[in-house]
């Protein structure tokens, strides 16, 4: 910060911060990410770090899905199977880079409550609603059949996906995603 300019405002250090913290995850994992590392590279100090995320786990995980956030958008085209699709290939493209950062959230989130509680109320619900908000749509609009169960869709596409990327004897790939999609509709189709 150049002297004599003052204070930074509140968006500006949590921006830096979740750089910050975002280049230390996805450079050298999530065990890099302290507090004192990522406010350091920040240039902000420990204790606004302290006082807007319960622990280092939840600051790297925000810092994930602020990088991420976009790629993983969900489209509505009016084709639910189109969309499911575009989304299922982001994802799957997502986590062949990036893949060993998800497992290491998911897996110190097992041990870190801030960290659980996070991935849970920032992403898995939310990510969820959103797929289940589209499937909805499509099944108002006819796309797949009424008595579908929308949470086990979810389930069914996103949690094989999770399968083969935490217990990875078989590879996650398109094709796999493309299988997916396949074998799925023909369960759900109207």
């Amino acid at each position: 910060m150049p002297p004599g300019r003052g204070r930074r405002p509140a968006h500006e250090v949590r921006s830096a911060t979740l750089a910050a913290a975002s280049d230390l995850l996805f450079s050298q994992g999530i065990r890099s990410i302290t507090f004192e590392k990522v406010a350091a590279r920040a240039g902000a100090s420990k204790v606004t770090l302290y006082k807007w995320w319960p622990s280092p786990g939840a600051l790297a995980f925000e810092a994930y899905f602020a990088a991420v956030e976009d790629t993983l958008a969900f489209s509505d085209t009016g084709d639910i199977r189109r969309d499911l699709t575009t989304q299922l290939h982001a994802f799957v493209d997502l986590l062949d880079r990036n893949g060993s950062v998800i497992a290491e959230i998911i897996g110190a989130a097992q041990t870190d409550p801030g960290l659980a509680a996070a991935l849970s109320e920032q992403y898995i619900r939310p990510r969820r609603n959103l797929a289940v908000e589209r499937l909805t749509i499509a099944r108002a609009a006819g796309q797949i059949r009424h008595t579908a169960d929308l949470e086990a869709i979810v389930d069914q596409l996103w949690g094989a996906c999770y399968h083969r990327l935490l217990l990875p004897t078989e590879p996650l790939t398109i094709e796999f995603a493309d299988a997916l999609i396949a074998n799925l509709f023909p369960g759900i189709a109207p």
